[in-house]
């Protein structure tokens, strides 16, 4: 495959990761701090103060599990590496 075609594949992929993330951190800071039905247009300071929790807690989850897939991927190209040295 062409490197800028593969990159280009890379970078869209991550845009829709991305947005899949984005999309499901919503609907489940939505369904967990604003209740079905609204009595304001506005948010009372209970939920934002939820939902800017949520937001965090989402974010620095998916941050902590990048990290460790990284790291559990740099494992197994070792292993994969070392695997093939001996077998060779």
């Amino acid at each position: 495959m062409d490197p800028m075609k593969a990159q280009q594949l890379a970078a869209e992929l991550e845009v829709e990761m991305m947005a899949d993330m984005y999309n499901r951190m919503t609907n489940a800071c939505h369904r967990k701090c604003v209740p079905p039905h609204y009595k304001e247009a506005e948010l009372s300071k209970g939920e934002a103060v939820c939902l800017d929790r949520c937001v965090a807690k989402y974010l620095d989850l998916h941050e902590r599990l990048g990290r460790k897939l990284t790291e559990l991927s740099v494992q197994d190209e070792e292993v994969m590496r070392k695997a093939a040295v001996g077998t060779g």
